[in-house]
């Protein structure tokens, strides 16, 4: 057996998942290819233009658009927001706050206090003596 270093490659959509970006909106050699992962970590330290162009303005994936608008991805399928969106697109809504809007960082809201308590809880459990 000979012992050759194997470089991992990913998808270009994994690659942009990892990257925060919306893949449809990435350069065509970017989309067409694959990316190793001294290719991703070289993006991640030294963003070229285009990435950091992507960053601040998008379009965002729905990931990135719920984590700014303060929502879960479900809950932006619950407002009708289906497609990624600019950053400005996200500034918008965020002026217009929307009732459903209002509701999902509520409902968001509540969950993150719910998720602290059983952490806490079981925290408090595991300090215990059995």
């Amino acid at each position: 057996m000979t012992s050759h270093q194997n470089t991992q490659t990913m998808k270009p959509a994994t690659a942009a998942k990892k990257l925060g970006v919306y893949l449809e909106a990435t350069p065509a050699e970017f989309q067409e290819g694959v990316v190793s992962r001294a290719e991703l970590t070289a993006l991640q330290a030294d963003p070229p233009q285009w990435l950091q162009d992507l960053r601040a303005n998008g379009p965002h994936p729905r990931p990135v658009v719920a984590n700014k608008l303060g929502v879960s991805i479900s809950g932006l399928a619950r407002g009708g927001v289906t497609e990624a969106l600019t950053t400005e697109q996200i500034d918008a809504l965020k002026d217009e706050n929307p009732e459903w809007l209002q509701k999902e960082r509520a409902t968001q809201n509540e969950v993150r206090k719910e998720t602290v308590r059983i952490k806490e809880m079981k925290a408090e459990k595991a300090e215990k003596p059995q």
